[in-house]
């Protein structure tokens, strides 16, 4: 039986990774800097320990890992900016190694070490380089882009508006994660650290294109939906993070080795994107939000 320090455990990936392994029968340390939110009670109820934990204080991070045997780590810019990922990625490989961990795994983005250009992946490569030379056994997995992102902001609201708003061409392919199986697969290699250790792997579920994201989408929450390609100029304004993401994407394509993933670790339980459409709570997602005067 392991015990897992996970940050970001009030998160996407995290949240799945704390819920794999804590049905599996490991203890989990649930690290976040708000131990009192419902996220973090939510953990609590499933039989998680959670600390508090703060990438930018030292001290909470050495106390927060103390007598545990792996770590599974999450950084992200999105709170803050592309160095402050780097640095306090860094900040967290170093109290790892200190505590002497038995296994670091780290999570990133497919395609990351491949020179993309897209900030944040870039910020997340440096995180992994210096994840290398820690004298710390390592692993990264690398999620391709996120299912659960067709159900939440403004992507959301143009399914409200029976349109699936997506800056790619119609038919340009995209490989598609929940975080339900990057927790399940990030289960899987801390509970076999030795097949895994020293790797770095990308992992999807599936490949659609946006046209066949919308014909699913439209058939799970059974209302018309159209594909509509948002212009990068567009996203550029609201972040040219994103923008560049999204280029990359049309133009070089974010393959990943779906088929062989299936292959080779079937215990994960791989969901295709028309699983996961199906198991979302479309009357209650797409219900009109509340307007303010």
């Amino acid at each position: 039986m392991l015990t897992v320090a996970i940050t970001g455990a009030t998160g996407a990936q995290g949240g799945a990774t704390a819920r794999a392994l804590l049905a599996a029968g490991h203890h989990v340390r649930a690290l976040t800097r708000r131990p009192d939110s419902p996220t973090a009670e939510a953990l609590r109820g499933l039989g998680a320990d959670v600390r508090h934990a703060d990438f930018d204080n030292r001290a909470s991070l050495d106390a927060a890992l103390a007598g545990t045997d792996s770590l599974f780590a999450v950084t992200t810019p999105f709170d803050t900016d592309t160095a402050t990922e780097t640095r306090q990625g860094k900040a967290l490989v170093d109290a790892a190694a200190a505590a002497r961990l038995g296994h670091i795994v780290l999570t990133s983005a497919a395609h990351a070490d491949r020179g993309t250009a897209v900030p944040h992946y870039e910020s997340k490569y440096l995180v992994e380089q210096y994840l290398r030379t820690a004298e710390v056994p390592w692993t990264v997995i690398a999620p391709a882009a996120f299912m659960d992102n067709y159900a939440s902001d403004w992507t959301l609201d143009g399914l409200r508006q029976s349109t699936f708003a997506w800056p790619m061409p119609a038919d340009r392919p995209l490989t598609l994660i929940p975080a339900a199986d990057i927790g399940a697969f990030a289960a899987l290699v801390l509970q076999h650290r030795d097949e895994f250790a020293g790797h770095r792997i990308d992992i999807a579920s599936d490949e659609c294109t946006p046209s066949q994201i919308a014909k699913i989408l439209a058939a799970a929450a059974d209302r018309p939906i159209a594909h509509h390609e948002v212009p990068l100029s567009q996203v550029r304004t609201r972040s040219a993070d994103l923008a560049a993401m999204f280029e990359y994407f049309t133009t070089v394509g974010l393959d990943v080795d779906v088929a062989g993933l299936r292959r080779d670790y079937p215990e994960v339980g791989w969901h295709s994107f028309t699983d996961w459409a199906a198991d979302q709570d479309w009357p209650t997602l797409l219900a009109p939000t509340p307007t303010h005067q």
